[in-house]
């Protein structure tokens, strides 16, 4: 309740929750954002592998049933593939089929560090955001959370496919992840807009000037 009261008050009115702490947990999320005030997208995570045990699911058909129970609740809710490194490509295919279908957002982890994409290139042959592609999880509907170091082909595929990449420049700074590429996001009209992730301070501004200072810095 406290870190969505923090986000009312810095003047934010709605969160998209991306959420990989278990389903009961996901609930739980739901009823502080109420009680805050805030209006809440609950993005449940699709978690095949890696992470902790608890953030996963045994299939993407248990996942999609999550996902089900919380619409049958009345919960608004997005589709989340964490990242090509938690989940799968068949994985991948289904999420986005799914959400392409029922016309719901997707948002997915993606180039985010150097490490991620040498793997995604060892298994298999393309980049984090090309596999997207081919997986059918790029579109409209679509935010790629970080995009820190994908490059110029995967930007044509986001701006083509209209979606838009969620920078959170507080934490890629905090973490030594890199700079985002702000100014060729922008020369191509990529939609931008920012995301806390895992940092303390949650503030609009902060993040809207590292951004500022990145793209100036760059060029």
């Amino acid at each position: 309740v406290g870190v969505y009261r923090e986000l009312r008050d810095a003047g934010f009115t709605a969160v998209g929750e991306f959420h990989y702490l278990g389903f009961e947990e996901a609930l739980l999320a739901v009823e502080a954002a109420a009680e805050a005030g805030i209006r809440i997208v609950l993005l449940l995570a699709a978690y095949g592998r890696g992470g902790l045990p608890r953030f996963r699911q045994e299939s993407v058909a248990e996942y999609l049933r999550q996902v089900e129970e919380l619409r049958s609740r009345g919960i608004t809710v997005g589709l989340a593939p964490h990242s090509v490194r938690a989940c799968p490509a068949d994985w991948l295919e289904e999420i986005g089929r799914y959400a392409a279908a029922e016309q719901l957002p997707l948002h997915v982890h993606a180039d985010e560090q150097p490490r991620e994409i040498d793997e995604c290139l060892a298994e298999h042959g393309v980049r984090p955001i090309e596999l997207l592609h081919d997986a059918g999880c790029l579109g409209p509907h679509t935010t790629v959370v970080h995009a820190t170091h994908a490059d110029g082909g995967e930007l044509d595929l986001i701006a083509r496919a209209g979606a838009r990449v969620c920078a959170c420049p507080t934490t890629e700074a905090n973490l030594g992840d890199g700079f985002l590429p702000v100014e060729r996001l922008l020369t191509r009209g990529i939609g931008l807009c920012i995301g806390s992730d895992s940092n303390v301070r949650i503030d609009p501004f902060e993040e809207r000037r590292e951004l500022e200072g990145i793209a100036r810095r760059q060029s």
